[in-house]
């Protein structure tokens, strides 16, 4: 059995990286891609992000039941990625609106987190975030949670940034894309 070497320094294998990299025949310059110019505008399908986890039992509470902190921290992490998708760049986290939890998913289910974008403003995004489980056996397929995210996209100095333009298709793309609107506006009421 061959053992690897641990030990060897981020220093040496930078340096490892740095001489392959430069001495590589495909090298030609490095390329900047300006983060602060959006792209011409994209379909809410473009960044729709899917992610699918099981309900383990370091997940669950001693019912046996998927905790809401960890949906939620899923949930997030599949807005993030539809925000950083749709916006080509850097996006945090601004605000997470009425979560509603229906019902309960158990240790062993399979939880699907469909997380599409509903409007873009000029630096913040809302993604909309739904969340099924599965159970194995069945096959039956049920809604857990769902949510509103608000992203706002960064710039390489951490700076809000201007993101791309959304143009939504379906009819239910274009109902969700005026009460976005509507959303943002009572947020900012309160």
């Amino acid at each position: 059995m061959r053992r690897y070497p641990y030990h060897l320094s981020l220093q040496k294998i930078n340096r490892t990286i740095t001489r392959f990299f430069f001495t590589s025949k495909c090298f030609t310059a490095p390329i900047h891609l300006p983060m602060n110019k959006p792209t011409q505008a994209k379909t809410p399908a473009d960044s729709e992000t899917i992610k699918t986890e099981i309900v383990c039992p370091n997940d669950t509470n001693p019912m046996g039941y998927l905790q809401g902190g960890r949906l939620v921290e899923w949930m997030d992490i599949a807005a993030a990625v539809c925000a950083q998708t749709h916006a080509g760049k850097i996006s945090v986290t601004a605000s997470i609106n009425q979560v509603d939890f229906n019902e309960a998913a158990k240790i062993g289910d399979i939880v699907t987190i469909d997380a599409k974008i509903t409007r873009a403003f000029n630096t913040s995004m809302e993604i909309f975030v739904q969340s099924y489980a599965r159970k194995v056996l069945l096959g039956k397929k049920y809604l857990i949670s769902e949510a509103f995210f608000t992203f706002v996209a960064l710039d390489e100095n951490g700076k809000s940034s201007p993101v791309t333009e959304l143009t939504p298709v379906s009819a239910e793309e274009k109902r969700q894309y005026e009460l976005a609107l509507n959303r943002k506006q009572q947020r900012h009421i309160k």
